[in-house]
Parts: C-alpha cells; structure tokens; sequence
C-alpha cells in the first residue's frame, strides 16, 4: 500500500504514476460528499466515484486498471471531507499483491 498526497482543498488534480500507469486523480467536493474522477494516459477509468471510508473505489479487474484505491479516517469512520485531507483522511493506493486473488 502506498498513500497517495493530497491537500487538504475543496478541488484538486494530481498525477501520480503507480504500477507504470501514468494516474491523473481529479477530486471535486459537492454539498453532499467527495468525489473522484481517475483516467489513466489521459483515458478515463472511472468518473464521479463517491469517496467513501474503506470502500474500494475502482473494484472491477475489467476496467484494465492495475491496483485500486480507498480512503481511510485515521480518526474514526467517517467518510473523507475535503478539509481533512491528508492528515485525518489518506487515500491508499492498494497494489495488485494488496488485493484479494
């Protein structure tokens, strides 16, 4: 597991790469919640995923994405908000070993 950075703002895009897969993470803060767009190369994988506290995010191998991600509150189980990222909520990159067979 790796802890991908992020900052603890409403909006924000990052590259990162991860298991040779160049990952552009756009996170985007609504009324009701998080959420999380993720294209690999510039193609999206997936779009408008609610970022929920330990629930896997990409979850399905035929999306061609190696890995997966999930939040997780150091503090409790609460989902993540924007003003806690970072420090209270950590997005983990789960590597493909991380992951059940």
């Amino acid at each position: 597991m790796l802890i991908v950075p992020l900052r603890a703002v409403p909006n924000q895009k990052l590259s990162i790469l991860l298991a040779n897969q160049l990952c552009q993470i756009t996170l985007r803060t609504r009324w009701f919640g998080l959420y999380m767009d993720l294209s690999v190369n510039d193609s999206p994988v997936r779009q408008g995923i609610v970022c929920q506290n330990w629930n896997r995010i990409i979850r399905d191998a035929y999306l061609g994405f190696v890995g997966d991600f999930a939040f997780w509150d150091t503090q409790g189980s609460s989902d993540p908000t924007y003003d806690g990222l970072g420090s209270r909520y950590l997005l983990y990159y789960l590597e493909k070993s991380d992951l059940p067979a």
